[in-house]
């Protein structure tokens, strides 16, 4: 009699865990097409950090370019990146990330900007900092 209530009761706790993963799974799976636009990277402020720059920009783990565009599934979140670099025999770089949570994206599309600080690291303008701000449109497609 024992067995059969164990076994009677691991056949109701699977059950009920597979009704109620299945029902979370459901809920979190709404997968939506977002179009991501690159617009432009803009340097905002330069303390005598240098004048020769190269920039990089990620859209959810892929290199895009200023003005391009890249289409993301995703039902949670999308990972923007931002990478300057000041080029000189030694090279000062900065970057940032950010999360964007899906949900925050209007219906007209939303724009996020990430700030780079690129600090100089060498010589008499050490500690010296410039700021790059990159610009970026989400929109549902």
């Amino acid at each position: 009699m024992n067995r059969v209530w164990t076994k009677a009761s691991a056949i109701l706790l699977v059950v009920v865990s597979l009704m109620f993963n299945g029902t979370y799974a459901l809920a979190a799976s709404a997968t939506s097409t977002y179009i991501v636009t690159f617009q432009q990277a803009t340097l905002v402020s330069n303390d005598h950090v240098g004048n020769e720059w190269a920039i990089a920009a990620q859209v959810a783990g892929q290199s895009i370019s200023e003005g391009n565009s890249v289409k993301v599934k995703s039902n949670g979140s999308i990972k923007l990146y931002a990478y300057a670099e000041e080029q000189d025999k030694i090279p000062d770089e900065g970057e940032a990330t950010k999360n964007v949570k899906v949900s925050s994206v209007s219906a007209k599309g939303s724009t996020v900007k990430l700030r780079v600080t690129v600090t100089e690291n060498r010589g008499r303008y050490s500690g010296h900092q410039a700021v790059w701000e990159f610009t970026y449109k989400i929109k549902k497609q």
